[in-house]
């Protein structure tokens, strides 16, 4: 397991929950400037300083849920809010996408360019704020001295253990279900044809060599794929054409997407229950995970009179329902419980950043709607 895995997984997710939020404010008309500060504020508490200091520090990938409670947070340092069935949602096309596109990196160094694809399209949500922008091109220029240099085998490593990560999860997504990428069953299909890896040959030749390296025998052979030779090495630079697609926003044409769990609940329920039935070694350490990267996580409390609002995920009340009753219990994070209190001394910082995640009192949205996930950390 690589540790230089956690910044290219935080980043890829995070930039594919802008894009479903982006997607789903427009869809339900949400007036403009409410869209730029929801946005706008996420992408400043994804970007703090303090954060991204202890995010880039070497460290093993810590568990689905541990992560998954920072994105809790992260979806809701606006004036947004998310209830449970959406935030369910949103988590899966998260990482479904991410799946995809890390399944289908030509090469293992194209992590990196899968990740930049995301930074280039957060930085065109935030044009009109300069020092949103100095934010994003700072975390571009740390990407770079820390993965620029690289060998292969550690790239190989990154990938391997974000595949690791991924590797349970068979969620059918309409938009990857229409495309014919993935099949019923929630596995993606993985081509045989296109553009080769740069720097590789396109398949069809074998040499052979003697015993002094000297070229002997040339073979052609048939094979089934279409393939072509890469047309050029995607950029690496701060600007400059990343000629890989994966990582831009597929939510860019307005469409609904849909997410269905794969195969008979009951059959994954039981096989999520043996993954996470055994204790977890690593308990104390997501806490003290999750204590220090959320201490350098800033949510702003909302301020002023400005009410906040409901984004739902769903087209119909019907829709949410259904998937809140097809979806196992054991793959629905509802909440993480952290007893910060039960040693004061011992959890005294998380308790504190517990504290000030505290929000002050909104307007109250209709039940039917469910609850948003402010108090997370509170319950289980």
């Amino acid at each position: 397991m690589s540790v230089r895995t956690l910044p290219l997984l935080f980043l890829n997710l995070g930039g594919e929950m802008l894009y479903i939020l982006d997607q789903r404010l427009r869809a339900q008309n949400i007036p403009g400037d409410k869209a730029r500060r929801v946005l706008n504020d996420i992408i400043s508490t994804m970007f703090n300083r303090k954060f991204m200091e202890e995010l880039f520090k070497p460290q093993e990938l810590y568990s689905k849920k541990a992560l998954r409670t920072v994105y809790d947070r992260l979806a809701h340092a606006s004036i947004m809010r998310l209830n449970q069935a959406s935030m369910d949602k949103l988590y899966d096309l998260m990482t479904m996408a991410l799946k995809y596109q890390v399944l289908l990196c030509p090469r293992p160094k194209d992590v990196l360019l899968v990740t930049f694809n995301h930074l280039d399209a957060i930085k065109g949500f935030i044009q009109d704020s300069p020092a949103l922008l100095h934010l994003v091109d700072e975390t571009f220029r740390q990407l770079l001295e820390i993965y620029g240099d690289l060998p292969a085998g550690e790239f190989h490593l990154i990938r391997q253990t974000l595949l690791t990560f991924f590797q349970d999860l068979h969620i059918r997504v309409s938009i990857f279900l229409k495309d014919r990428v993935q099949n019923s069953n929630g596995r993606f299909v993985l081509p045989v044809s296109g553009p080769v890896p740069w720097g590789i040959e396109v398949p069809g030749l074998i040499r052979m060599f003697n015993t002094k390296g000297e070229e002997v025998k040339r073979v052609k052979f048939q094979h089934s794929g279409n393939y072509v030779a890469a047309p050029k090495e995607g950029s690496f630079e701060l600007y400059g054409d990343r000629v890989l697609k994966l990582g831009t926003n597929m939510y860019s044409v307005n469409r609904p997407v849909e997410t269905h769990m794969s195969g008979p609940s009951n059959n994954l329920a039981s096989q999520t229950q043996q993954s996470i039935a055994p204790p977890n070694p690593l308990a104390k350490e997501e806490l003290n995970f999750l204590a220090r990267l959320m201490g350098g996580m800033e949510i702003k409390k909302p301020s002023g009179p400005e009410p906040g609002f409901q984004l739902n995920l769903f087209t119909t009340d019907e829709e949410e329902e259904q998937a809140a009753l097809s979806r196992p219990e054991e793959l629905s994070y509802e909440v993480v419980n952290i007893q910060a209190t039960q040693d004061q001394q011992r959890n005294k910082e998380l308790a504190r950043i517990m504290g000030e995640f505290e929000i002050i009192d909104q307007p109250r949205w209709s039940a039917s709607k469910g609850d948003d996930l402010l108090a997370m950390m509170d319950e289980l």
